[in-house]
């Protein structure tokens, strides 16, 4: 078994929202939304050439991705945009449902993430708008 086919089966599982595996390293999140890539940045742990499984990749996480170093991505839903990054960096990506955009999870409009990351075609840019974004959005929820 691959990597990138025992991420899945984890993923598949449904204990977790995000796969990351190499060899015997592993490692996980039940977290939903951008928020587990981001802390990996910011943890600095090393996962340069891992294989990913994720419930959803939009753009901004496909920008994580290549920021994390990732080797493949495998997603439940791929938005087109998420795809043409990673693709772009090198980054091998399969899907189990393709879709032109991600949905916030109220449906009621685009997922706040990809809305920042909309027009950015740089990661390092990309990253600097999600965390003013997360930043807002707790900001936000505090305030409510």
């Amino acid at each position: 078994m691959t990597d990138l086919e025992h991420a899945k089966a984890l993923l598949q599982e449904g204990n977790h929202t995000l796969v990351l595996m190499k060899g015997n390293v592993l490692v996980t999140s039940a977290e939903r939304g951008v928020t587990p890539l981001v802390a990996l940045l910011d943890g600095g742990r090393d996962v340069r050439n891992f294989s990913a499984a994720d419930r959803v990749v939009g753009k901004a996480a496909a920008f994580l991705y290549v920021l994390l170093g990732v080797k493949e991505v495998y997603a439940e839903v791929l938005s087109a945009p998420a795809e043409e990054v990673l693709c772009r960096h090198g980054i091998v990506v399969e899907s189990q449902t393709h879709t032109e955009r991600i949905i916030n999870r109220a449906g009621t409009g685009l997922c706040p993430m990809e809305t920042a990351v909309g027009e950015i075609e740089e990661p390092k840019e990309a990253l600097s708008a999600i965390r003013a974004r997360l930043e807002a959005m707790k900001k936000d929820r505090h305030e409510g």
